[in-house]
């Protein structure tokens, strides 16, 4: 059912049927450990530990896959979660992935330090080139791995061109679709095999929950991935599952104030002279723009920018917003402003995926624009 109604339609309503006992419009939340059994394997709708499976969970999973165009979806504690989920599925010791120069400093640090101890090795290209990414291919790669909007650069993926290249190679395309989110983006119709999202962003987008999500496009990806979301049990709890479906509801409508400000703000940016570059899909000056343009809705609700003056100067602009918030994360509804380099990129500092110390990342909220530009106006100094 809702198959094939509209974005928003399916993000209210896919799996989320009126409860069949109360008439409930909202799936409740099911915090209990175990299920009684009708008799020894006879299970009720399938539910008999929660680890396996929960029914708020189910209704989160089911929205979730409805809303990426897949054939199903999976709710983890965390995107790190998630993440290492499919590695651990659907790679093997010896095999070798291609992931982004710019990848996000969490996904870096898995392959560089956790995944590397276990047999998978990695080699990074830059991703906004097909050519550059076939370069860094070996007859061991069974995945390429790719960000877009790349995390905190923002450089855009050809994700239509990067799932034929996988393909004619015998591998994967697995994007993380965390910045752009379902309504946004689809990179599954683009030909990617898997998705995956922290849900703690855009999707839950109220800065209350921890969790992760994949979307597999195929019933063949389902299989190893259900197996190991229950045999390694990083699961989102029902809670989570429940507040993150909510924040599902209001995804549309959320999107497109985050981009209306986001727009806003690049372009007060770009006429800044305290501002070097402005890292944003949206600007015609950006080099990925017209890719952007074919396989986004819009352009997102993130924005960086380098300081003229430098890593101090930088610095100094995330210590004195007012509006803009001095914190981690991003896809919420308030405005977050950060230093990657110092925060959520440290862990690649020295690495070859170092940020420019002089990048601020701005996550724009849907406060009143007007608000937000006085306040980095202020910030910036005139």
């Amino acid at each position: 059912m809702h198959e094939g109604h509209g974005f928003s339609t399916r993000a209210i309503h896919a799996g989320q049927e009126p409860d069949p006992l109360t008439g409930a419009v909202v799936p409740p939340i099911y915090a209990v450990s175990t299920f009684k059994q009708d008799g020894v394997g006879n299970l009720r709708g399938g539910y008999e530990y929660s680890r396996s499976a929960n029914p708020t969970r189910t209704a989160l999973e089911t929205c979730l896959a409805s809303l990426e165009g897949g054939t199903r979806g999976f709710a983890f504690a965390s995107g790190l979660a998630a993440e290492d989920t499919v590695l651990r599925a659907l790679l093997a010791p010896g095999d070798h992935v291609v992931i982004p120069d710019d990848a996000y400093g969490g996904t870096y640090r898995m392959f560089d330090k956790v995944a590397a101890r276990w047999g998978v090795d990695y080699a990074t290209a830059p991703i906004t080139s097909v050519p550059a990414v076939a370069a860094r291919l070996t007859e061991r790669t069974r995945m390429i791995w790719v960000e877009t909007p790349t995390n905190p650069l923002l450089n855009i993926a050809d994700i239509a061109g990067l799932a034929e290249l996988a393909h004619d190679h015998g591998a994967l395309l697995v994007v993380d679709n965390t910045f752009a989110g379902p309504y946004l983006q689809q990179p599954l119709a683009l030909g990617a095999d898997v998705v995956v999202h922290s849900t703690t962003k855009y999707l839950g987008g109220h800065s209350d929950v921890i969790g992760g999500a994949v979307v597999v496009g195929s019933d063949e990806l389902a299989e190893p991935i259900a197996f190991h979301h229950n045999s390694l049990g990083a699961v989102a709890g029902p809670f989570d599952a429940w507040l993150t479906l909510r924040g599902v509801k209001t995804l549309a409508a959320r999107m497109d104030r985050h981009c209306d400000n986001a727009e806003a703000v690049a372009e007060f940016l770009a006429g800044h002279e305290a501002v070097a570059e402005v890292r944003y899909p949206g600007l015609v000056s950006h080099p990925g723009h017209d890719v952007a343009g074919k396989q986004m809705r819009r352009y997102g609700g993130m924005v960086s920018f380098r300081h003229a003056g430098g890593e101090e100067a930088a610095v100094e602009v995330c210590n004195r917003t007012r509006v803009f918030t001095l914190a981690e994360s991003l896809g919420g509804v308030e405005s977050l402003i950060e230093h990657p380099g110092r925060m959520t990129h440290a862990s690649a500092a020295g690495s070859a995926l170092e940020v420019p110390s002089d990048l601020v990342r701005l996550s724009v909220g849907i406060e009143d624009v007007d608000d937000l530009l006085a306040d980095l106006r202020q910030a910036l100094g005139g």
